[in-house]
């Protein structure tokens, strides 16, 4: 099989730094087309049963498969990784012309075809034609998915804001009709539910502000090296007077040696303030708080420990969607915006980590960032 290496030296540095996987049963081939693509990291496979558990445990930008292999057939491959991913991009290597190859390969949402024998030229060409064809599917996801989100948020806030804008509204008029009376006894009770209002909306439209610039930033995380001991302070020195006035105790046990890590520092402070602030709102007064830490071979672990009212068992795997929020007291009133652990857990998983929540209904509850070294 001849494979030309005439390309140009521009076309060579637009699909560099991808990762490729090459399925052919002819090692020759592949370590050719490994050649070829020089500048990005080639996986190989001999076969299909190869590249599906190759896939299981690698990120990969493009997989290029030849038809005819023993086992299970290229064609049989491409179906397999559609049904797992069908997202993944996928080129057909062929040396037959028949049409009902083609179709069947287009049946199974093949994104391009290569016919051998194969050039250099056309093999980088049809590569780089993929790559853009993904990357702009991948935008328009992104751009749904960020406009579907700002019609949830707004719907959110709209219902958020009601309660506190409604009552506060209400006692206006009621004192400007001459319906409240400031002698009456119970007028003091009714201004102070009102001061209360007034700070829970400058709360929600501090939130607010937060939230649409961590929330609202789009693509990959920004990482840098970072020490996850001084991100944790900063939130622990932001949160503590929360913690104050709800009558809190926030203590600290974090130890000296922290590794530095390849963190995105906003994303990472989002989490970790999250955490507390979970805490904070399910701990009644007279509670503590405790952030700790340990660090490990493999990782490093930061665990936020509360004295408050625990969650349910039925519930713990529902407080990381979008929008849901925990009720003890099934008030229908819990404050704030229900996003914070949703976007926490996307977060962390950006980093290839995890959070770990260990929780029961009157013994509060401890939830574990584990970031990996």
């Amino acid at each position: 099989m001849r494979l030309e290496l005439n390309e140009k030296p521009q076309l060579q540095q637009q699909i560099e730094g991808h990762t490729i996987l090459v399925v052919d049963d002819e090692g020759v081939i592949r370590d050719l087309c490994a050649k070829a693509l020089k500048g990005n990291r080639v996986l190989q496979a001999e076969d299909g049963e190869g590249a599906l558990e190759l896939l299981e445990t690698e990120s990969v930008d493009v997989v290029l498969a030849d038809v005819m292999m023993p086992r299970i057939s290229g064609l049989d491959l491409l179906i397999a990784i559609k049904e797992r991913n069908p997202n993944q991009p996928v080129i057909i290597m062929t040396g037959y012309s028949q049409k009902e190859i083609i179709l069947r390969a287009l049946k199974a949402n093949a994104d391009d075809f290569i016919s051998k024998p194969i050039n250099l030229l056309q093999l980088r060409t049809t590569i780089k034609k993929v790559l853009e064809k993904k990357a702009l599917k991948e935008e328009l996801v992104q751009l749904k998915r960020m406009d579907q989100l700002k019609t949830d948020f707004l719907g959110l806030i709209s219902h958020k804001l009601k309660t506190p804008v409604t009552a506060i509204s209400l006692f206006i008029q009621n004192l400007s009709r001459g319906v409240d009376n400031p002698s009456d006894p119970d007028f003091k009770d009714t201004l102070a539910l009102i001061l209360d209002e007034s700070k829970y909306l400058g709360y929600l439209i501090k939130d607010l502000l937060y939230y649409s610039e961590v929330l609202l930033r789009e693509g990959p995380p920004r990482k840098a090296r970072i020490n996850p001991k001084d991100l944790a302070l900063s939130v622990i020195n932001e949160m503590n007077h929360y913690a104050l006035n709800k009558g809190l105790s926030l203590e600290t046990e974090l130890g000296l040696d922290f590794p530095d890590l390849d963190l995105d520092r906003q994303r990472i402070h989002f989490v970790l303030r999250a955490l507390v602030e979970n805490s904070i709102k399910f701990t009644p007064s007279g509670g503590v708080i405790a952030v700790s830490a340990e660090v490990r071979d493999d990782s490093v672990r930061i665990r936020v420990r509360d004295t408050g009212q625990g969650i349910p068992a039925d519930e713990l795997p529902k407080v990381f969607e979008k929008f849901y929020q925990v009720d003890p007291e099934n008030t229908g009133q819990i404050r704030g915006f229900g996003l914070g652990l949703f976007y926490a857990r996307q977060f962390v998983q950006q980093h290839n980590g995890q959070i770990l929540l260990n929780s029961a209904p009157g013994l509060g509850t401890e939830a574990t960032l584990v970031l990996p070294r």
